[in-house]
C-alpha cells in the first residue's frame, strides 16, 4: 500500500497536494450542503468532453498525419525546426498544450534520430514546449486555466482577446526570432515512413467534428453544457467507448479538490479577507509567482476565489506557465520524453529550458506591465 501511495504521489503530485488541502480544509469547515455550490460544473463537463474528443482525433492519427504532411516540405534543419515548433504553437490552440506535446515531442525525437542529427533536437524540444504553452493561451479551449476562467468569469470574447492575444502575438514573433538560431544545413527524408497511420475516412471524423462544434457552442454560451455532455457520452459509447480511458480523470479530481479547498477558505472570514488583500490589485505578480510553485492551473483556481479581475488573472497565469519546469505541468511531458531518450543530457535540457523560459517570461511580463 505504501509503495502504491508513493507511486501515486510521484505520478500525480498536484492531485495529491490538492486532495490533502481539501481534506484539511474540511476540519475547518465541516461538510454541509454548501459544498454542492463549490464546483464549477460547466468547466468540469467541458474539460471531460474536450479531453474525450481530442482522444478521438488522436486515436485516428489525425495529428500525426498533419505533422507528416507538413514535414515533407522541410528542406533544411531550420525549416524542419520551424515546422515542428509552429505546429505545436497552432495545434495547442485547439487540442491543448499537454496533448500537443504528448503527440509531437515523441514524433520530433524520432524524426531527428532518423536523420542522424541529435545535436539540435534539445533546442527544438525546448522551443516546442514554449510554443505549446504560449500558443494554447490564444483560445478558451487551449488549456484548462483558460477554459475555467473564461467560464467562471463569463468573460466576453473581446475581454478574453485583450487578455491573451497581445501576448500570443508577441510570443509568435519571439519564437520566429529564436528559430533563426537553428542551423541551416540541408536535410532529406525527414519524414519517418514506418508505422504511418492510415488516413481516417470522413465518416470516422464527422462524429468528433460534430462534438467539437457542440463544445464550442457551449464555450461561447450558445448551448447548455448538459446537452454537449450527453451527446459526447452517447456518441463515444456508440463509436469507441475505449476513449473514456484516455480522459485525465486526475485533472478533473484536481479541479474538484481545489474547488472544495477554495470554497472552504472563502467561508473563513479572516482567511478570505487576508487573501483578497494579497491578491486584489496584484493579480499579475500573484499569478506569475503562484504558478512557479503550484503550476498555472491550480494557481488559476486558487487565485480566482480572491479576485474580481479575471482578465488580469487570465494574463497572469498564462504568462506564469513560463519559468520553472513545474510552472506548466505540460512542460514535464517534454522533459520526461527527452530524458528517456537522452538521459545523459537532462542537465543541459533543464539549463536551456530555464534560460529560454525566463527570457520569454521577462519580455512578456514587460509587455503586460504596459497593457495592464
Amino acid at each position: 500500500m505504501l509503495n502504491r501511495l508513493k507511486s501515486l504521489f510521484h505520478r500525480e503530485t498536484v492531485f495529491c497536494v490538492s486532495a490533502v488541502l481539501a481534506v484539511l480544509s474540511m476540519f475547518l469547515v465541516p461538510p454541509d450542503g454548501g459544498y454542492l455550490r463549490y464546483p464549477d460544473y460547466r468547466t468540469l463537463a467541458l474539460l471531460f468532453c474536450l479531453m474525450t474528443i481530442v482522444a478521438g482525433f488522436r486515436s485516428l492519427g489525425v495529428f500525426e498525419l498533419l505533422g507528416r504532411s507538413l514535414l515533407r516540405r522541410a528542406s533544411s534543419l531550420r525549416s524542419l525546426a520551424a515546422i515542428l515548433v509552429l505546429l505545436c504553437f497552432f495545434c495547442s490552440m485547439v487540442i491543448t498544450n499537454d496533448v500537443t506535446l504528448l503527440t509531437f515531442v515523441p514524433f520530433t525525437l524520432l524524426v531527428y534520430q532518423m536523420i542522424g542529427r541529435d545535436e539540435p533536437v534539445l533546442s527544438v524540444v525546448v522551443l516546442e514546449t514554449l510554443a505549446a504553452n504560449l500558443g494554447s493561451m490564444a483560445t478558451p479551449i487551449g488549456n484548462p486555466q483558460n477554459l475555467y476562467l473564461f467560464s467562471a468569469a463569463s468573460l466576453t470574447a473581446g475581454q478574453f482577446a485583450w487578455a491573451v492575444l497581445p501576448y500570443a502575438g508577441l510570443s509568435l514573433l519571439l519564437l520566429l526570432a529564436a528559430l533563426l538560431l537553428q542551423p541551416t544545413e540541408p536535410v532529406r527524408d525527414a519524414v519517418p515512413r514506418d508505422n504511418a497511420p492510415p488516413a481516417p475516412t470522413l465518416g470516422k471524423l464527422l462524429p468528433f467534428l460534430g462534438l467539437l462544434a457542440l463544445c464550442l457552442l457551449v464555450v461561447f454560451r450558445f448551448l447548455p453544457y448538459g446537452a454537449a455532455l450527453a451527446a459526447v457520452i452517447l456518441v463515444v459509447l456508440a463509436v469507441n467507448r475505449k476513449l473514456f480511458r484516455s480522459v485525465d480523470y486526475f485533472l478533473l479530481l484536481t479541479f474538484l479538490c481545489f474547488f472544495v479547498f477554495i470554497g472552504n477558505l472563502k467561508r473563513i472570514p479572516e482567511v478570505n479577507d487576508l487573501l483578497r488583500l494579497l491578491v486584489e490589485g496584484h493579480e499579475l505578480w500573484a499569478g506569475i509567482l503562484a504558478s512557479q510553485f503550484l503550476s498555472n492551473v491550480p494557481a488559476a483556481i486558487l487565485l480566482s476565489g480572491f479576485s474580481e479581475d479575471f482578465a488580469a488573472l487570465l494574463t497572469a497565469v498564462n504568462l506564469g506557465g513560463l519559468g520553472t519546469l513545474i510552472a506548466s505541468l505540460a512542460s514535464l511531458i517534454s522533459f520526461k520524453f527527452f530524458a528517456a531518450a537522452y538521459p545523459q543530457r537532462k542537465g543541459r535540457y533543464l539549463g536551456k529550458f530555464t534560460l529560454w523560459n525566463l527570457l520569454f517570461l521577462a519580455i512578456l511580463t514587460g509587455e503586460a506591465l504596459l497593457f495592464l
